[in-house]
């Protein structure tokens, strides 16, 4: 049991680990090839930051675990939506832009019906419906380097600074933290699906359980680095950003990819954890038209960790 604990830890190290290194390698590459600010942080970092539960719910799929894998999935949404980003509001008021309160927000609050509905045709998550998952991640990629290169809002100040900043690295270095972020990944998805089931089976809990609380928080402390970082830093655009793009990558390509892989048999039980991610992100949206409008407010952050409280605090009464 403690032996289950300490390698669920050291798996969650080698994730967040794989994921640093995934993302420095292609940001490092992405900016030799002269692609975008906005691109790499709108894909690579929300992406990057999200490879952990990527890896976690295509180990869990392939070893037969549909629980975790699509309990990893739900749970590291709500983590995100409720308590990253509870967080960083609080630590500083997060500004809406006009396109994430009229676009993002809204899309992702589209995806998590359509996500739903998908969910609960014949209750699992087919190839096809795996493959439509992944189309629709597509287009949104397709979106996000439309609105880049269309887009003429950017700070072409940060943009500069950062790149001042930036060391210059071979090529050949940054393959090698791509090829290290992505084994770091594999054997940290490994450990820590493995050892979860192992800690389920001994404290006699659901994998639903293990996979929204522990499989959850760990796989979304990325996301938590990130945006608090972000806020703290005064840029919303990258701590709401990295959120609402890690919310979609998580079910549009992780559910795609390992639903592909093979295909998940959907406990009904989920509904009610999608539906409270689906209340959170109608909430999520109000807040830029309610006072104080456009933004966040740390108020706004704390009814966020309140509500992320009682969820969890919920799934142990029940």
């Amino acid at each position: 049991m403690f032996i289950s604990v300490v390698l669920i830890i050291f798996g969650f190290i080698l994730l967040i680990k794989g994921a640093d290194f995934l993302v420095d390698g292609a940001s490092n590459i992405a900016k030799k090839f002269h692609i975008p600010e906005i691109i790499i942080g709108l894909t690579i970092i929300s992406i990057g930051t999200s490879m952990p539960e990527l890896f976690v719910s295509i180990t869990s799929a392939l070893e037969g675990h549909s629980d975790m894998a699509i309990g990893n999935v739900l749970g590291s949404n709500i983590c995100n939506l409720f308590l990253i980003l509870g967080v960083s509001a609080i630590l500083n008021p997060i500004a809406f832009k006009k396109e994430t309160k009229l676009i993002e927000i809204p899309m992702c609050l589209g995806i998590s019906i359509i996500f739903i509905f998908i969910c609960n045709i014949g209750q699992d998550v087919s190839r096809i419906d795996g493959i439509i998952l992944s189309v629709l991640f597509a287009l949104f990629i397709i979106y996000t380097i439309v609105i880049a290169f269309k887009g003429d809002e950017f700070d072409k100040d940060d943009e500069h600074s950062e790149n001042t900043q930036t060391k210059e690295t071979s090529t050949f270095k940054d393959i090698i933290f791509i090829i290290l972020g992505i084994i770091s990944l594999k054997i940290g998805g490994d450990l820590s699906v493995d050892n979860a089931v192992k800690v389920a089976e001994f404290f006699n809990l659901s994998e639903k359980i293990i996979s929204v609380t522990i499989l959850a928080i760990g796989t979304s402390l990325p996301e938590l680095v990130t945006s608090v970082s972000a806020a703290l830093k005064r840029k919303s655009d990258i701590a709401i950003g990295n959120i609402l793009g890690s919310c979609i990558f998580n079910m549009l390509l992780i559910v795609g990819v390992s639903s592909i892989i093979n295909p998940i048999i959907y406990n009904l039980s989920y509904n009610r954890d999608l539906t409270i991610l689906i209340i959170g992100t109608v909430i999520l949206a109000l807040f830029p038209f309610i006072p104080p409008k456009n933004q966040m407010s740390k108020a706004n952050g704390f009814i966020y960790l309140l509500l992320y409280i009682f969820y969890m605090m919920n799934l142990f009464m029940i």
